[in-house]
């Protein structure tokens, strides 16, 4: 059987959301926030979403918001995010 849902899909239900989260996983569980924005970007692209101007501004709110899953591990000003210990 294989396994096709992330380890957070049950608890991260914003689609926002867990497109950061597998962006992160995908970049070895850390990157530059433009990087994020960027590769979600693609990766709505790549379904045939539109990625709308606000995009960014959206993201940084899902970081925001779910701070359970998404730290900053260079300190709050700082602009890289990581997927939270345990998470991955």
């Amino acid at each position: 059987m294989t396994q096709t849902a992330s380890p957070w899909a049950e608890t991260l239900n914003d689609p926002l959301a867990h497109d950061v989260a597998t962006v992160l996983k995908h970049m070895g569980g850390s990157a530059h926030q433009d990087i994020v924005v960027n590769c979600v970007a693609a990766l709505k692209r790549q379904r045939g979403e539109s990625v709308t101007q606000d995009l960014k501004a959206k993201i940084v709110e899902v970081f925001e918001r779910y701070r359970d899953f998404f730290i900053k591990p260079f300190g709050e000003n700082s602009l890289r995010w990581a997927l939270a210990p345990g998470v991955a």
